[in-house]
């Protein structure tokens, strides 16, 4: 081993004149790489932090000089010499050539997994801590992946509390992430599927659907054929679809999840997949076969331990009940979806299920109940937020003053009575949310309730054109607002 004069402070002046003395497997020096941080300043930083002097860092295969020459910038170290300066200074080879601590992005992994089980297990807004202190974490370190990650989670975390415009910000900065780190379609799925979600919320159906449906004819069309990425996106379309009047697309969407289920890796998608299938089969009268695949999902988030998604399926139950007539059994469903989520501070999700409850109540004689509970979740409920249920509420509320009795005036009598004027605008009301939504299937429904009121109160002409208007959303379910379907993957 070479010894030299060099002080063995922690001083990193200028490097000796000419060259260091070098081991032989050390290269000739180079200019520095520019990086954020100069690997030579993170040696220096390293060292001074350990306390240790040049010598210590150098022996005994190199000189002090070496490495005061290292730290100054004058010398592009081999990966010999840094492994040999990563192992005296303590950290790992990795760790001293990115900056980053070591397995940083895997520690944070695991950190984003517990913060989604936070999510699905527990309340919101804790998550939404966690998730902000792994989102600055990955950002300091530039950790694009983990950092869209964190991003992702917090919107779906404001999506649980209903703050819409928080959930768009996060998803967009997610998706901006792994574009910029060239992320394949298959990895941004979930963020896309989050995006459609967050619009579809807000009641922009056809804006949701256009995400989804670009998305997968990208990748059915460039052979990207990623199993996950399919069956979660083609499970996303079938609200919407429905919504939209689209039952058509909807089934052929369940056809193509049904059949990809095989091959998913993740049990919560093929969960997700049969809570969404059951809604199509119940549009087709397959009730049966629809609470079958409800108990398939119900199953599987059970095992795994998931009282959100769990907390939806009672919801769909629930409503399955409600459509086979099974009353007592419907609201017990809803009311223990409606818990669930309470508790879980879901307050928009909440609100949705309270609406389907109302109309339960309703049907079982309970409207004054039905009534206070739809006036007290319409604060929570607004054309940006929950558009479709909002609309719902406002329709069962325009029935209720129709059965009150107090509209009972023979048909096409004198003046409106104060009950036919409430459901008069409740129904206006209505109409012009789902018009917004572009849900053609409500709306069908809604024309012909507000088309009879006009008729019963001998506005003739007036219900004749919402007849007409009905119509033509039930002519054609879907065909005004969606353009060709995707292109299928070869299943």
């Amino acid at each position: 081993m070479t010894h030299d004069s060099t002080p063995e402070a922690g001083d990193p002046g200028p490097a000796p004149d000419g060259d260091p003395v070098l081991a032989p497997d050390t290269e000739p020096a180079e200019p520095a790489e520019p990086a954020d941080e100069p690997i030579g300043r993170r040696v220096l930083r390293l060292r001074t932090d350990r306390r240790l002097t040049q010598r210590q860092v150098a022996e005994p295969a190199y000189t002090p000089a070496y490495i005061s020459t290292l730290e100054a910038g004058r010398v592009r170290p081999s990966e010999a010499a840094l492994r040999h300066v990563a192992e005296r200074l303590g950290v790992t080879y990795e760790e001293l050539t990115t900056g980053q601590p070591a397995h940083l992005a895997t520690r944070l992994r695991l950190r984003l997994t517990e913060a989604q089980r936070g999510l699905t297990t527990g309340a919101a807004e804790e998550a939404a801590v966690l998730y902000e202190e792994l989102r600055a974490e990955a950002e300091r370190h530039g950790l694009a992946a983990e950092q869209a990650a964190a991003e992702l989670g917090l919107g779906e975390c404001a999506l649980e509390t209903g703050e819409l415009p928080d959930a768009h910000r996060h998803f967009e900065a997610a998706e901006a992430l792994l574009v910029a780190a060239g992320a394949p379609l298959p990895q941004r799925a979930p963020v896309v599927r989050a995006r459609a979600l967050a619009h579809y919320l807000s009641g922009e159906l056809r804006y949701a659907c256009y995400l989804l449906e670009s998305a997968l004819d990208e990748l059915n069309t460039s052979g990207l054929h990623d199993p996950d990425a399919l069956l979660l996106l083609y499970t996303a379309t079938i609200a919407p679809y429905m919504d939209m009047g689209a039952h058509a697309r909807a089934a052929q969407a369940a056809e193509l999840a049904l059949s990809l289920a095989p091959q998913a890796g993740d049990p919560l998608l093929v969960a997700k997949m049969h809570r969404s299938v059951a809604r199509t089969l119940l549009a087709e009268g397959r009730a049966a076969e629809a609470d079958v695949s409800l108990s398939k999902a119900a199953e599987l988030y059970q095992r795994l331990q998931i009282r959100t998604e769990l907390a939806h399926c009672h919801w769909m139950r629930g409503y399955v009940h409600a459509q086979n007539g099974r009353l007592v059994d419907a609201e017990s469903e809803l009311r223990t979806a409606r818990d669930m989520l309470s508790a879980k501070r879901a307050v928009l999700y909440t609100t949705q299920v309270e609406v389907e409850l109302a109309d339960v109540l309703r049907r079982r004689g309970s409207s004054d109940e039905a009534a206070a509970l739809l006036r007290a979740l319409l604060g929570d409920l607004n054309p940006e937020r929950g558009a479709v249920h909002a609309a719902g509420a406002h329709r069962l509320l325009g029935i209720i003053a129709e059965e009150s009795g107090a509209a009972g005036a023979p048909e096409g009598s004198g003046p409106l009575t104060a009950a036919a004027e409430a459901a008069e605008e409740h129904y206006v009301t209505a109409l012009s949310l789902l018009e917004r939504a572009g849900a053609a299937g409500d709306l069908a429904d809604l024309c012909r309730l507000l088309g009879d009121l006009y008729r019963r109160t001998g506005r003739i002409d007036a219900a004749l054109d919402t007849y007409r208007t009905g119509l033509g959303h039930r002519a054609a379910p879907g065909t005004t607002t969606l353009g060709p379907a995707p292109a299928e993957p070869p299943v």
